[in-house]
C-alpha cells in the first residue's frame, strides 16, 4: 500500500540477541540516515525482546521498520508481537519469516511448490548420532556437500565439505548452531541473487567472491566479493531467474522486499533456489540496494518504498 507517513513516527528496530546483531545495527543505521534525509521522523531503537512493544509505545512509534536480522526479527516472533499490538511493520508477515528462517521447512515448501532447489536431506541431531548422520550422508550424496544449520542466517555455521575427512567436522560445526541439519548436494556453477520489491523483481546480480566461497567474511568484508549488476547473462536467463524469485515471493505470501539466492549448474544451466531472505541486508556491501540502484532507485527511495508497504493483517 502507498501511504504518506511523513506525519508518523518511524521506529527502526535493530540489534537484538542474535549472532547477526552487529550486521543488523549497520543495516538499521543506514536506514535511519536514509529516512531522515527524506524528512521522516525516525527513532532508532535497540531490540529488547522482553519489552519491545512497551518500548515502541513509549517512543510514540506509529510504524516499525524492521532491520532485525536473525532471531526474533526474521523468524516471525517480532511480527506476531506487532500484529497483536496493532503496530504496522515493514516486510513479510509471520508465516513467510518463519518458513524462510528455517532452511528445512523452506526446502520442503520449495519442493512441494515445484520451485527448483538442490537435492537435500535433513537430519535431527537430537534423534540421530553424529556417526549415523555422517554414514547416511556418505551413502546418499556425492562429495562435496553443503551443510547448513536450519535456523541461522548470513552463512553462519554453513560449511562445504570437500572430502570425507572434512565431513565429520562440518557436521559437528553445523549442529553446534542448531540440532536440525540440512545437507544439500553441492552445485558447481555461478551464484546469483534476485531481489523482489513489492512483487516486482529487480535486476539479477551475479556474485563472485574472491575466495571462491560466499561465506560470512565474503558477505561483510568490503572488497572481498565482486557484484555484477545487471548480471552478465542473456535476457532469457535473467527473466527466468526473476520469474523464479517472483514465484518464491508469491508462494510465501510476502510483502515489501525479499532477496532470493540462486545457483546455476555449470553443466546443465539449470537454476536452483538456495534460500530466500526476508530481511535483506541494507549496508554498503548489501545486494538489494545495488539492484535498486541499477534501475535508478536511490537508497533513500528504496527505504521509502519499503516503508510505504508497511501494514498489518498479513499472513
Amino acid at each position: 500500500m502507498i501511504q504518506d507517513m511523513k506525519d508518523k513516527t518511524i521506529v527502526v528496530l535493530m540489534g537484538g540477541p542474535s549472532k547477526e546483531a552487529e550486521v543488523s545495527r549497520r543495516t538499521g543505521a543506514a536506514i535511519v540516515e536514509a529516512l531522515q534525509a527524506l524528512s521522516y521522523k525516525v527513532v532508532p531503537m535497540e531490540l529488547h525482546p522482553d519489552h519491545v512493544v512497551e518500548d515502541i509505545k513509549a517512543a510514540h512509534g506509529d510504524v516499525v521498520f524492521n532491520a532485525i536480522h536473525g532471531k526474533f526479527g526474521e523468524d516471525g516472533a517480532l511480527q506476531g508481537a506487532l500484529e497483536m499490538a496493532g503496530i504496522p511493520y515493514t516486510g513479510p508477515g509471520v508465516m513467510a519469516h518463519a518458513v524462510g528462517m528455517n532452511k528445512k521447512v523452506s526446502k520442503d515448501v520449495f519442493q512441494g511448490a515445484g520451485i527448483p532447489t538442490a537435492r537435500f536431506i535433513s537430519y535431527d541431531g537430537n534423534k540421530e548420532s553424529v556417526e549415523a548422520i555422517i554414514g547416511h550422508i556418505k551413502n546418499n550424496f556425492t562429495i562435496p556437500v553443503v551443510l547448513k544449520p536450519a535456523t541461522q542466517g548470513s552463512s553462519i555455521g554453513v560449511t562445504i565439505a570437500r572430502s570425507v575427512e572434512e565431513l565429520e567436522k562440518a557436521v559437528k560445526t553445523a549442529l553446534e548452531f542448531d540440532p536440525i541439519l540440512v545437507v544439500e548436494q553441492y552445485i558447481t556453477g555461478r551464484e546469483f541473487t534476485a531481489a523482489v520489491l513489492n512483487g516486482q523483481a529487480l535486476p539479477v546480480i551475479e556474485i563472485r567472491p574472491h575466495s571462491g566461497e560466499y561465506d560470512y567474511a565474503s558477505k561483510y568484508t568490503s572488497g572481498a566479493t565482486d557484484y555484477l549488476v545487471p548480471a552478465p547473462i542473456d535476457e532469457a536467463l535473467a527473466k527466468r531467474m526473476q520469474s523464479i524469485a517472483q514465484d518464491v515471493y508469491t508462494t510465501m505470501q510476502c510483502q515489501g522486499t525479499i532477496r532470493v539466492d540462486l545457483m546455476m549448474d555449470k553443466d546443465s544451466d539449470k537454476v536452483y533456489v538456495l534460500e530466500y531472505n526476508t530481511i535483506p541486508g541494507m549496508t554498503a556491501t548489501s545486494l538489494v540496494p545495488k539492484a535498486a540502484k541499477a534501475i535508478g532507485i536511490s537508497f533513500p527511495e528504496l527505504c521509502e518504498k519499503i516503508l510505504q508497504s508497511a501494514g498489518l493483517g498479513k499472513f
